[in-house]
């Protein structure tokens, strides 16, 4: 199983935005519930977004209006996109994919991508 994610980089808070990208291999994308977790130096992840195998979304109130996350599962991928990027969105955001199989979620994380915002 791997997650790679991709997209990071670094870019000014003033009108700034970014799209990530995770591709999937190794599992069954089409029953994986996906996300974006973030996480800043010194502190825990967290989660982003989250969109589930029915497409629904679920935004963590930070990101909410800014933050849209998006799947393609004939590419095995998923989506951030992030606008209005703000100084405090600097973290290494990594993708996560849970699949769900007979009741019980694997979990699984992608390496991570850094994502810098200058103000």
């Amino acid at each position: 199983v791997q997650l790679q994610a991709s997209g990071g980089g670094l870019v000014q808070a003033e009108g700034g935005s970014l799209r990530l990208s995770c591709v999937a291999s190794g599992i069954f994308f089409s029953i994986s519930n996906l996300g974006w977790y973030r996480q800043a130096p010194g502190n825990q992840r967290e989660l982003d977004a989250l969109i589930t195998t029915g497409r629904t979304t679920n935004y963590a109130d930070f990101v909410k209006g800014r933050f849209t996350i998006s799947r393609d599962d004939a590419k095995k991928t998923v989506y951030l996109q992030m606008n209005v990027l703000k100084p405090e969105d600097t973290a290494v955001y990594y993708c996560y994919a849970g699949v769900i199989v007979d009741g019980r979620t694997y979990n699984y994380w992608g390496q991570g991508t850094l994502v810098t915002v200058s103000s």
